[in-house]
């Protein structure tokens, strides 16, 4: 008999279906966001240190390596928003639990509409 929760391992264990991978996804996704913003708050919190140091560290934010983890980080925001609209779907909405997969989708197709041409936005710049 397997315990109830299973942890990380449930995550790896990966058994297929959309409603699997949405699930993972979202709690990737939420732990990324979680962690910008504990980076965000020290990053921020320096200023106390002084305007020398505040300004080191936010200079280090215009190299092209963090262009790139801003767009991490806004596909992550997005497939979160998106998903988390599907989830309230389908709490306030019986029916819509025979649809999970359909609403993955198309929360799938409004993401690639929405993240593709924003990310290409915020990379010109390095292009």
């Amino acid at each position: 008999m397997e315990k109830a929760g299973g942890g990380i391992w449930t995550w790896i264990n990966y058994r297929g279906g959309a409603g699997q991978l949405a699930w993972v996804l979202h709690r990737v996704t939420g732990i990324g966001v979680f962690l910008f913003l504990l980076i965000h708050i020290v990053d921020t919190s320096l200023i106390g240190w002084g305007p020398e140091v505040y300004n080191k560290v936010v200079k280090l934010y215009h190299l092209p390596l963090f262009r790139i983890g801003e767009v991490i980080l806004a596909g992550m925001v997005l497939y979160h928003a998106l998903n988390g609209i599907r989830i309230i779907i389908i709490d306030l909405w019986e029916e819509a639990t025979r649809f999970h997969r359909q609403l993955f989708y198309a929360a799938a197709i409004v993401f690639i509409i929405i993240f593709f041409p924003t990310a290409y936005l915020m990379l010109r710049p390095l292009l």
